[in-house]
């Protein structure tokens, strides 16, 4: 499928929205980005993005996003983490679902994408994750995506041309948000949880850019959910010890057994809320730690995709290298 129009970024000032703004500029896409209004958009200035601010919750603000020739949506603005309560995740993750698709069918936009979460699948069950299991979410940042995705479901019987991207555990430069911070930018754990066996999915947020991009351009990709996991599956330990590398920070030795953990993580999540932050190691995050984490990624790659960071050990020595390049980290 051949775009000439605009394409629309939504959550555009976030981690996942900014780097989806960076590589459709890169490939000379013509961009319109939003977020909900902010003082600094310097960003999208020193790339030469236009950007609008509007606010998912409140449909009035959305029709300038559409003005002149908008034929594609990257569907980003969201809530990403396990702290937040469902009753605050909802007028985002799942109205503010309901207001953008409803906006892109009245504007006749020729492909949607959305950008949900595998957390809509729940705990491990044994199996990789694939697209076709049911979705079983166990904590209310999962409920409030599944909603979501609800919502797309519906307005595609109803003929929006939509794609469903579940992205495991995303991290890369600019991470702030979900477990993917951990191995971002330096962090405060210092121990290994449980016994660092589980095996875990994760994805470069350059790859997941990449991909639904590459999805939005495929004709039958329109009406289908795709997982997105890179093609290795590092231990709990494996993962860490290569992050405190990375960073330069100490290697994490000491196991704690995950009940320690969970108990540390809820005193963390309640100092860490006093002070209006997220904690490095959310309370329902640690819930994940029990079993192995592996997503099928097999739809993904039988389109023919190819990942620029298909290894985990190899994309964190290509961040070693970039976060010590910033001055800031000297």
């Amino acid at each position: 499928m051949n775009f000439s129009g605009i394409s629309l970024v939504t959550g555009a000032a976030g981690f996942m929205g900014s780097h989806v703004v960076e590589t459709l500029v890169r490939e000379g896409i013509k961009v319109r980005a939003t977020s909900r209004p902010r003082a600094d958009i310097s960003f999208f200035k020193n790339l030469g993005v236009e950007y609008v601010a509007a606010d998912l919750t409140k449909p009035e603000t959305l029709p300038p996003l559409f003005e002149r020739d908008v034929d594609r949506v990257f569907h980003l603005g969201a809530i990403c983490n396990f702290s937040t309560p469902y009753e605050k995740l909802h007028p985002t993750n799942v109205l503010g679902v309901d207001h953008i698709t409803r906006a892109a069918m009245e504007n006749n936009v020729k492909c949607f994408v959305h950008v949900t979460s595998t957390s809509v699948y729940g705990y491990y069950k044994g199996s990789p994750f694939s697209e076709d299991d049911d979705r079983d979410p166990m904590d209310n940042y999962g409920r409030s995506k599944r909603d979501g995705e609800n919502i797309v479901f519906k307005k595609m019987s109803k003929g929006l041309p939509a794609i469903i991207v579940r992205p495991c555990t995303v991290y890369g430069p600019r991470c702030n948000d979900g477990a993917g911070k951990v191995f971002s930018r330096p962090t405060a754990i210092t121990a290994i949880p449980g016994n660092g066996t589980q095996k875990l999915s994760n994805i470069r947020a350059e790859d997941v850019a990449d991909a639904i991009l590459y999805l939005s351009t495929i004709d039958d990709a329109a009406g289908k959910t795709f997982n997105m996991s890179d093609n290795s599956n590092p231990s709990l330990k494996e993962a860490l010890t290569l992050a405190a590398e990375t960073f330069r920070s100490k290697s994490p030795k000491l196991h704690l057994p995950l009940a320690i953990v969970k108990i540390v993580a809820r005193m963390d999540g309640w100092i860490s809320g006093m002070k209006g932050k997220i904690p490095d190691l959310e309370y329902d995050a640690t819930k994940y730690l029990y079993n192995d984490y592996l997503v099928d990624n097999s739809r993904l790659k039988s389109t023919g995709f190819q990942f620029k960071y298909p290894d985990f050990t190899k994309s964190m020595k290509q961040i070693e290298k970039w976060y010590w390049s910033q001055p800031e980290s000297n």
